[in-house]
């Protein structure tokens, strides 16, 4: 089950926050960690930092990109402050380590955090099924990485705790890999420009509410094979008339 749960730190520059997130993780029984194209290396502060967790940071995967660290997975959090151009589906960090160890019997999961400075950007959030957000402070809610991957590493560790007492019966929730929605989005996408519903030039903001009301509707493998019949049948329509 923890083994299944992954923590994503995107872009970080910083390598004592390696080192520290190592240290946080290793408390609380998590032992996966994929850096996405970190701008430090797991160098001799981040072993210092991690102070008997170097195991995690040098055996830490390393990827190039969001969409290759979470193409497997069948649920992806990412941290994310509540103020956001497009609303998403928030979590705090109890419902995050609630579902994070629910869903981790079916699939990997990842919980993703941004940059030390900048945190994520709206198009890795858009990756993401939900948005998790610390209860903070709100007169003081800076959290510094290590700090926000401590608490979150906590809650998952407090919900498999309670879990225990109750195995066999969490339901497996047949939901499609994150791969397999982001085939969808591009066969959607496609469709809506040759359909003219989307204009290439303009395309505005439409793909990301409906990504949006996907990832809000979480739709099933079969459901989600039953969408891309649709939009199999609406091609064939399109190239048959051309």
């Amino acid at each position: 089950m923890l083994e299944n749960i992954r923590i994503v730190m995107v872009g970080t520059t910083h390598s004592g926050n390696i080192g520290s997130a190592a240290r946080a993780m290793k408390v609380m029984g998590l032992k996966n960690m994929v850096l996405v194209a970190p701008e430090c290396t797991v160098d001799g502060q981040a072993i210092a930092l991690a102070a008997g967790a170097s195991d995690i940071a040098n055996n830490a995967r390393v990827v190039s990109n969001l969409g290759e660290a979470v193409a497997d997975c069948g649920l992806v959090v990412g941290t994310s402050a509540r103020s956001r151009t497009l609303e998403w589906p928030m979590l705090n960090s109890r419902e995050c380590g609630e579902k994070a160890v629910q869903e981790s019997t079916s699939y990997p999961v990842a919980i993703v955090f941004g940059r030390e400075r900048t945190g994520l950007t709206n198009e890795e959030l858009q990756r993401c099924h939900f948005h998790v957000a610390v209860d903070a402070n709100p007169e003081y809610s800076s959290l510094n990485l290590a700090m926000a991957v401590q608490i979150l590493s906590y809650e998952v560790r407090m919900a498999w705790l309670a879990s225990q007492a109750y195995q066999g019966e969490v339901k497996e929730q047949p939901y499609p890999l994150t791969e397999d929605l982001e085939r969808f989005y591009t066969h959607l996408e496609s469709v809506l420009y040759n359909t003219g519903f989307i204009n290439k030039q303009h395309p505005g903001m439409v793909m990301a509410k409906l990504r949006r009301l996907f990832n809000r509707a979480r739709p099933e493998s079969q459901e989600l094979n039953i969408l891309r019949g649709i939009l199999s049948s609406v091609d064939k329509l399109f190239k048959g008339k051309m």
